[in-house]
């Protein structure tokens, strides 16, 4: 192997630590913060898998490069590794879909939830205003609080489960290629 064989190895094997590892730390500790109720932390989780993911594709870039200056592309190993990561990466673009789907209806039960028997403080000269604002509302119902937070819960089994779905392609990526690497 020449040196920029050894190069674009190397940045293969580097773009995969620090950016599958953190991304799938990052997808499979969503489910936790959803069920805490806790949409600022699932906003900055949301935001790290969407910016890994996109970065993972590093790996696959550098992977690509790799193989092909080893034109290696006939050995049955890269084209099964190849096809474990586009599935990885389309189950990644679910998650990505259900945090996104989860933050929503976390947000919207926070900005539903306010306590019984408090209202928000008018004026007297407004009262006529007040009532037009009222109607308007009784208009357009907002979604219920448990609506948001069942959505929510369902976001978390199918995070919980996909991520461990990806995690699990990513070990059958790495054991592929660790044995049969020479």
């Amino acid at each position: 192997m020449s040196f920029s064989d050894h190069a674009i190895l190397w940045l293969h094997i580097t773009a995969a630590v620090f950016t599958i590892g953190p991304g799938t730390a990052a997808i499979m500790s969503t489910p936790r913060y959803i069920r805490k109720r806790n949409a600022l932390v699932v906003g900055y989780l949301y935001r790290t898998t969407r910016i890994y993911s996109i970065a993972a594709l590093l790996t696959l870039v550098f992977g690509l490069i790799s193989t092909a200056q080893q034109h290696d592309f006939s050995k049955w190993w890269i084209s099964a590794s190849l096809t474990l990561f586009i599935i990885a990466f389309v189950l990644l673009l679910l998650v990505l879909r259900d945090q996104r789907t989860g933050l929503k209806a976390l947000t919207e039960a926070a900005g539903s939830a306010q306590p019984a028997g408090e209202t928000t403080p008018r004026s007297h000269d407004s009262e006529v205003e007040a009532g037009e604002t009222e109607a308007a509302d009784d208009a357009q119902p907002a979604p219920s609080r448990a609506a948001d937070l069942k959505i929510a819960a369902v976001q978390t089994s199918r995070i919980a489960s996909i991520s461990g779905v990806i995690a699990l392609i990513w070990l059958g990526i790495l054991a592929l290629m660790v044995f049969n690497a020479s």
